[in-house]
């Protein structure tokens, strides 16, 4: 007894000493805040984290690469699912899956978004709703699939599937600045996904105008497309062939003829000439309402391929930004013709001729800021070697012939130098250290006035004493710059703040034949595209020459960057 009494006074004792010691170092030290516990975070958010820690994340048979904008929306919201709450879908989850399907419409493929997979993992949560293991699996799965479809839909959408500065080296026109995860981020807290997509497509009408003629077309490709047309003689008014039936019947599916009973089915009558006038002007030919090889070829390009013109040009919509200025000139090199848009309204169009198909007019957006009158024309070094050093080696009076001087170089205050003081037999584009200038006159290639933007490729609008080309359907003659059909029409509209500057004072200034530069009062964006099919305002859709193979570069690089190509 006493032995069991002596070791409980050692045992309280200890008790009391060390108490004493710990209350005494923490009055001592620095208190010790205390560390509020991290919440814990719910099963599916575990196993998302879990999945993108480790990467590639394996779903079914398809093996996913979830994007870096991806994995930093998911870090932001620290994980927590977006498509559904408490193992149920939200309604935007569905509303995705709508907006998805109906992409082709905006000329993209729905199979990119990985729509098949995502419809079977949708099928697959309804039959496990008993199974609350295996349903978290596909709920965090179809969470991730929803979240980069989303924002690889939305990056095409504002971006377009393709960096236009890798298929063209000319590209020059600025990118809209838009990041998708934080327009996830706005949908899944406004909840106004419909809304949201629909402002992150381009704006143009020209773009919705292309997007009801690919639906069109879409439409025709459903129920067979159009019939083609077999080789045979010239068809033309008067002539009776069977293959005049098949010609009414493919003119009648494409819009260009309204459906009639004609008198002899077999007869080439007026309406059916008429209809071939028609497709003629949509499709950049000779209009003579003559079905001869050029026009046959055109009608006998398979629906398909329109198909895939139109959605070329969707894309290069999306490049431009979502939204153009009030005011602008824009000029369309592959169907030659420039565009003064107000309001989204053409409110002035003429023909342009632009660079040959190996010296083309390159890709780019820029201010004119102002334009000159009796323009000198600063000859380029390669147009000197290739065209006009021969021609001076050949007569010797040619620099003198066409009003060209010889400076001593491409200083504004340089000197002049006689022609004949150089010995033009040895001079080759390497060793020539001089600069031409042509003074403005009749043979003049920049004509009576130019219109400048300043750019890095040195290209502008300019007048032309060669208006004769204008005639030709194809109009690419020039070095890269772009030759105007009607010069005074267009200064005056570029100068209508200026005040006082009509056609009256324009010729007035011109007849001086003294160079004049007038700064423009108010800037005016220009940009030079290439769109190979076109829908006009009264829905008339026009489909022009890949003149530059462009078209060709981009479907190959589209086929490239698609899965589901």
């Amino acid at each position: 007894m006493k032995k069991k009494t002596l070791r409980f006074f050692i045992l309280l004792n200890f008790l009391i000493l060390t108490g004493c010691a710990v209350k005494e170092k923490e009055a001592i030290g620095d208190p010790v805040p205390e560390q509020p516990s991290k919440p814990a975070l719910p099963k599916a958010s575990l196993l998302l984290e879990k999945k993108l820690k480790k990467i590639p994340i394996r779903i079914g048979e398809t093996i996913f690469y979830p994007s870096q904008e991806l994995i930093r929306f998911y870090k932001n919201r620290n994980y927590r699912l977006s498509w559904s709450d408490n193992g149920k879908l939200l309604t935007r989850a569905n509303l995705l899956v709508q907006e998805i399907e109906n992409s082709s419409n905006e000329g993209l493929e729905p199979e990119d978004y990985k729509i098949n997979l995502i419809k079977k993992l949708l099928g697959e949560i309804h039959r496990l709703e008993q199974n609350e293991e295996q349903k978290l699996e596909f709920i965090v799965n179809l969470d991730l699939l929803l979240t980069n479809s989303f924002l690889l839909y939305s990056s095409h959408l504002i971006h377009g599937r393709i960096n236009p500065e890798l298929i063209d080296d000319t590209w020059s026109i600025n990118y809209r600045e838009v990041d998708p995860v934080e327009v996830l981020e706005n949908v899944v807290e406004s909840n106004r996904l419909i809304e949201v997509i629909e402002e992150l497509k381009p704006e143009a009408p020209e773009y919705k105008r292309l997007r009801n003629a690919l639906i069109q077309y879409k439409d025709i490709a459903a129920k067979g497309g159009w019939p083609r047309i077999i080789e045979g003689p010239v068809l033309k008014e008067g002539s009776r062939d069977n293959r005049v039936i098949t010609l009414r019947k493919r003119l009648i599916l494409s819009g260009d003829l309204k459906e009639y009973p004609p008198p002899d089915p077999q007869v080439f009558d007026k309406p059916l000439e008429h209809a071939v006038r028609r497709f003629q002007r949509r499709h950049g030919l000779v209009v003579d309402g003559i079905v001869g090889p050029s026009t046959l070829e055109a009608i006998n390009v398979p629906v398909e391929r329109r198909i895939s013109q139109i959605k070329l040009n969707m894309e290069r919509w999306r490049w431009l930004p979502k939204k153009m200025e009030d005011r602008y000139i824009l000029i369309n090199t592959a169907s030659f013709e420039l565009h003064v848009v107000e309001q989204h309204r053409t409110v002035m169009k003429m023909k342009v001729i632009v660079g040959k198909p190996y010296w083309h007019t390159p890709i780019f957006s820029a201010k004119m800021s102002y334009i000159e009158l009796n323009p000198h024309w600063n000859i380029p070094r390669s147009i000197f070697a290739e065209e006009i050093l021969p021609k001076i080696k050949n007569d010797p009076d040619y620099l003198l012939k066409e009003r060209i001087k010889v400076l001593e170089s491409w200083s504004p205050d340089a000197n002049e130098v006689d022609p004949y003081s150089i010995d033009w037999q040895s001079v080759t584009e390497e060793n020539f250290k001089y600069r031409l200038r042509q003074e403005p006159g009749p043979t003049n290639p920049l004509g009576k006035i130019k219109f400048m933007f300043p750019n890095r490729f040195n290209v502008y609008l300019h007048d032309t004493p060669r208006k004769n080309l204008f005639e030709r359907k194809e109009r690419s003659f020039s070095h890269g710059c772009i030759r105007v059909e009607k010069p005074i029409e267009l200064a005056e509209y570029v100068l209508r703040m200026n005040q006082g500057w009509d056609k009256k004072r324009l010729y007035s200034e011109i007849n001086k034949g003294k160079t004049k530069q007038i700064e423009l009062k108010q800037q005016i964006p220009v940009y030079i595209l290439y769109f190979t099919t076109w829908v006009d305002e009264s829905g008339d859709i026009y489909f022009y020459k890949d003149i530059y193979g462009r078209d060709s570069i981009l479907e190959n690089a589209l086929k490239r960057v698609s899965p589901s190509a």
